[in-house]
């Protein structure tokens, strides 16, 4: 499988579909590590980003480990994801691959 990329121009539904149709799973991004609050479908990955974190561009592929990619994206836009089952009722295993927690 091929790269998947992200940078802080994309918009947060587009990360979602992308990610969906690169794996299967669903992701859920939220405005903070934490967690707490889901992010705006139509703002943008630098809208919601900490403004102490790096931000730029990544690309990650199908064999990198879900808590891997959660991390990746909280150390360089200062936001939560986290990979739910492609039907959004639970999350997965962070020790599975991305292309397996669409499975």
């Amino acid at each position: 499988m091929a790269d998947f990329n992200i940078d802080g121009r994309m918009k947060v539904k587009t990360l979602k579909a992308n990610f969906k149709k690169a794996y299967g799973s669903t992701l859920r991004v939220y405005t903070t590590k934490a967690c707490k609050q889901f992010a705006d479908d139509e703002a943008t990955l630098s809208d919601i980003r900490d403004p102490k974190a790096a931000g730029g561009k990544l690309s990650v592929g199908g064999n990198t480990q879900v808590g891997t990619f959660e991390n990746k994206l909280s150390e360089l836009y200062g936001i939560g994801v986290q990979v739910a089952t492609p039907d959004d009722t639970k999350l997965v295993d962070n020790k599975l691959t991305l292309t397996a927690s669409g499975k």
